[in-house]
């Protein structure tokens, strides 16, 4: 007598025999990916402005000051990223106020000025160079902080926002004023 095979064996083996469909992904999983190509896309828009260390970068000091700096200078300047330590700047690739923290503090000059501001008054050795940048360096703080503004800046732009930044450089305490 033959045997037929069973109906059960034929559909298990069939069953088996075919490969799984592919599991659906969570739902959360593309609003995540999303996200994430969007930061990567946004970073790779941002320029990043080259500014030389100062000496004294690493004063623990400078880390203060750094913390406290302000997201915008002027009311349309906006912060960039920087390539070393204990620098920032502020603007545009091209036109852009740059900070260093960690400079040789400046000696006695004639070119300190007082510039007060509702926070706080800092003095400041101020210099325009022969390219028409302005140079602005703290004065009786160490260590001191250097802050350039170029005339791409100082078209659009007066420097009293300098004044802005004095919540920040006062994490630096003053040991001399100007005279």
């Amino acid at each position: 007598m033959l045997r037929r095979p069973s109906v059960t064996a034929s559909v298990t083996a069939s069953v088996t025999a075919r490969p799984r469909p592919a599991r659906p992904r969570p739902a959360r999983a593309v609003p995540a990916a999303l996200a994430l190509a969007s930061v990567a896309a946004l970073a790779a828009c941002a320029p990043t402005i080259g500014v030389p260390a100062a000496e004294d970068a690493a004063d623990p000091k400078c880390a203060e000051v750094m913390l406290t700096l302000p997201d915008e200078l002027g009311g349309d300047l906006p912060q960039l990223s920087t390539d070393s330590q204990a620098t920032t700047a502020w603007g545009s690739a091209g036109a852009a106020v740059t900070l260093r923290c960690g400079v040789t503090p400046p000696g006695p000059s004639a070119d300190c000025q007082h510039v007060e501001s509702p926070t706080g008054t800092v003095d400041w050795i101020v210099q325009a160079g022969e390219d028409g940048t302005w140079r602005f360096v703290t004065y009786g703080r160490e260590p001191a902080v250097e802050v350039l503004v170029p005339p791409a800046v100082t078209e659009d732009h007066s420097t009293s926002f300098i004044g802005d930044l004095a919540p920040a450089v006062s994490k630096v305490e003053a040991t001399a004023q100007c005279s």
